[in-house]
Formats: structure tokens, sequence, C-alpha cells
């Protein structure tokens, strides 16, 4: 059997995972991400019980109990290369043995929920929605780096997207892949719009917006905006979720991103002060999850 050597699976002298620096005791089957650490503070403080708290840079994590649910809720910083770090090792926390390095017999899939904070771009969804992400796109190019990418997107949702905005050769090839069915079914109610999320590598240019440097297509956003596949519309941009999905799906774990919606690109709108609402969606997921 495969042995995992040291310079692929850096675990810490305390026996913790590299980056998150948790041990896989400390990890619950339920894991909520979110961008902010600030934010894992605020979720932490509906647990009836804390087990255990960790931080290391960006990833800070508080495990412990809603009601009788045992929840993790842990930050990922900002992008899709964070994600890449994020997800690998919450996979080796329970299906790697950190001690032989070996990939246990026994799969283990995680339940993994993202709430975040995303831009609108469809005039009729208004700030301050809540968006749960039916499927992601990616800008990044993350998921081409791995094996079987193929198997776990939507290649004829890609090749549609594009040939309809005229897709620049040079930016990395898109990749579509949908959420956990279950999971979204479980969480997502008549109080959500649901769409299509583009996960772009950047706020600024990656996502059409323009201060001092020009972008590569002024219309981009524009042709996102008017782009159909199935009936199915790009609703939203943010900067996570591909990841989450294509390497969950990858990894045989259950992913569901949901926003909430604090800018319309389209009608010009934001909300800065869009806690009250954050409050609501995150006791909505941990009620569901």
């Amino acid at each position: 059997m495969r042995v995992i050597e040291p310079s692929e699976l850096i675990i810490n002298p305390d026996g913790t995972i590299f980056h998150l620096h948790l041990k896989p005791e400390q990890l619950a089957e339920n894991i909520i991400l979110v961008g902010d650490p600030g934010r894992v503070k605020m979720i932490s403080e509906f647990f009836d019980k804390i087990e255990s708290e960790s931080e290391n840079r960006e990833f800070v994590s508080a495990t412990g109990l809603f009601g009788t649910k045992r929840i993790t809720v842990l930050s990922t910083g900002i992008g899709t290369d964070n994600i890449d770090i994020v997800l690998n090792e919450l996979d080796a926390l329970v299906n790697i043995d950190l001690v032989t390095r070996q990939i246990k017999d026994e799969h283990k899939s995680l339940n993994i929920i993202r709430i975040g904070t995303s831009g609108g771009l469809q005039g009729d969804i208004p700030v301050n929605a809540f968006l749960a992400s039916e499927k992601s796109i990616g800008f990044d190019g993350l998921l081409n780096f791995y094996q079987n990418r193929n198997e776990v997107s939507d290649l004829l949702f890609e090749e549609s997207f594009k040939s309809f905005v005229s897709w620049n050769d040079l930016l990395p090839s898109p990749y579509v892949v949908s959420a956990d069915q279950k999971l979204f079914d479980k969480i997502v109610d008549d109080s959500f719009t649901s769409g299509v999320t583009i996960s772009a590598p950047g706020f600024y240019g990656p996502q059409g917006r323009e201060l001092r440097l020009k972008i590569v297509d002024p219309l981009i956003n524009d042709k996102i905006e008017e782009f159909r596949f199935n009936h199915q519309r790009i609703t939203n941009y943010e900067m996570e979720c591909s990841a989450i999905y294509g390497l969950s799906k990858l990894l045989g774990h259950k992913a569901l991103t949901v926003c909430i919606i604090i800018a319309n690109r389209v009608s010009k709108k934001a909300n800065e002060d869009y806690k009250p609402v954050m409050i609501n969606l995150v006791q909505k997921v941990l009620e569901r999850i």
C-alpha cells in the first residue's frame, strides 16, 4: 500500500495537518466554510458547546455542538487557491491515516456548506437576497490540474458558455460543476433564489471591474447576463464555490454554497451593512444542516 511522503502531506510536530492546524478528532462531519476569519466567532457563538478552536494564518476554526449536531466552522480566506488547501486537508483528515500516511480502506464523506457574500448579475435579484448555487462556473482553472475533471463537470454547459461569450483562449478554460442535490434539497427553501454562480480568480478584472487597468473583454458581464443553458442563467459572482464543488465531487464529499447578494452589478445597488441578514442566513443553515 502506498505511503504518502512527508513532502506531499506535511504534518506538524503536534500531529495537526499543516495549514489547518487540526487533528482528525477535532473535525465534525458537518462543516461550514466562511471566507472571513471573523465570521467563525459569529457562527460559533450560536453553538451550545465549543469543543475545540484553532487558528493559523487565515484558517480559523471552531468545532462544537449546535443542539445535538456536531459542526465545524472554518474560515478559508479569499480565493480558490485557498480552497485547494482547505478541501485537500479536510479530506486528508478523514480519509488518510496521518500516522501511517496511508489512504484508509473505508471512505468517509463530509457535508460542506459555504456561507458567503456575492455580487448579483441579474437585475431582478435584489440586494440582501439569499442565493443558492445550483452550479458553479470556475474561471480559475483549478480543477483542470486534476485527473477526471471531465467526469464531474457539465461539459455541454462549458462548451455552450465558451461559445456564447467568445471565451479568450489566453484565459483558463472554465469548468462547471453542480451542487450536491441532497444537500441542496435539505438546506434550500422558497426564501432562496437559485442559479449558476461564477467563481472568479480575482475581484477586479476577473469580475469585469475596471479601475485604472482595462480588461480584455469589456462586454463580458453583458454577455454573462444574457447567457442561458437549459433555462438556467448565471446569477452571481463570488470567489470560492467552483473549487469547493469540483474538489468535493472528485473526493466524494457533498457540497453546497449559499450567499447573500450584497451588491447588484446590473442595478448598481449595494448594502455594506449586511450583518443582520448574514445572521439570518447562518441560523437557517445551522437549523437545517
